[in-house]
């Protein structure tokens, strides 16, 4: 096997697909439906099992479990279901991540360049993007969706079914029960809506004038006291409708558990 290292006490199957420059910690356990990706690093004492797709250039800490059954009661061990990792993602200490479920879409989904810290949890069917960040002890229940460059901070807890936007950023220690819009920042417990994501925004290039624009749009959906549909129809009647503010604008209306609401004045 070209150019991979495999320590004399790690378990192996002979089934799993190793690729070139992999290299696998002592006592790790590879599953015979794992497939791992180019200059992939498996650290001591990590499991990775079940349909498990590894792509190239990921680091997995110690003590990982990825791809083991998802914590759901209806899951059968007889279900055909999957995780999909993809490349240069780091997966800390003690990260637990589940695959998919058949009444869910049968995938869990971890996109690029992912950093998921220690002692996270990704449960099943959650699909997330490219460029985020959990924080250590974040978890995500099942059935979430994250867009990209998103942050989750310590301890952050998202409820089954929610979803965050894009660049958004969850404080440290708050309970997501609904969704938190593409830009957004929103801390508490549970978490409210408290203003932009604008350090992010800064750091992701966004312009000075988009910067404007998302601002006004949120003060009118959160401070507004408008009911949703009235406050996006005054978005698109009045803002210019940048791609950013577009983008906004279709995750409002195609929100199916609603959003979180926003924090009074003296809240923030």
């Amino acid at each position: 096997m070209e150019n991979i290292s495999i320590h004399e006490t790690a378990i192996v199957d002979p089934k799993a697909k190793i690729s070139p420059g992999v290299k696998i910690g002592p006592y790790a356990i590879i599953g015979p439906d794992v497939v791992i990706g180019d200059h992939t690093v498996i650290g001591n004492h990590v499991v990775v099992t079940g349909q498990t797709k590894l792509g190239m250039n990921c680091k997995i800490y110690t003590g990982a479990v990825v791809g083991s059954p998802p914590q759901d009661k209806k899951h059968s061990a007889d279900d055909n279901v999957f995780l999909n990792i993809g490349d240069n993602n780091v997966i800390r200490e003690y990260v637990t991540i589940n695959p998919g479920t058949v009444d869910g879409g049968s995938q869990t989904v971890l996109g690029n360049n992912n950093w998921i810290m220690a002692y996270c949890h990704i449960a099943h069917d959650c699909i997330i993007g490219n460029n985020c960040i959990m924080a250590n002890n974040a978890s995500l229940a099942g059935h979430v969706v994250v867009e990209d460059n998103v942050v989750i901070a310590g301890f952050g807890a998202v409820h089954q079914f929610t979803r965050l936007g894009r660049l958004s950023m969850i404080g440290g220690c708050s309970k997501v029960p609904q969704d938190l819009p593409p830009f957004c920042l929103c801390d508490g417990h549970p978490a409210k809506v408290i203003g932009l994501n604008t350090v992010g925004l800064k750091r992701a290039g966004i312009s000075s004038e988009t910067l404007t624009l998302l601002k006004q749009a949120v003060r009118i959906l959160f401070r507004s006291g408008l009911a949703k549909k009235t406050a996006l129809e005054k978005i698109e009647r009045e803002l210019k409708l940048v791609p950013e503010l577009q983008h906004l604008v279709f995750f409002a209306k195609t929100s199916k558990r609603g959003m979180l609401s926003g924090a009074h004045a003296g809240e923030e």
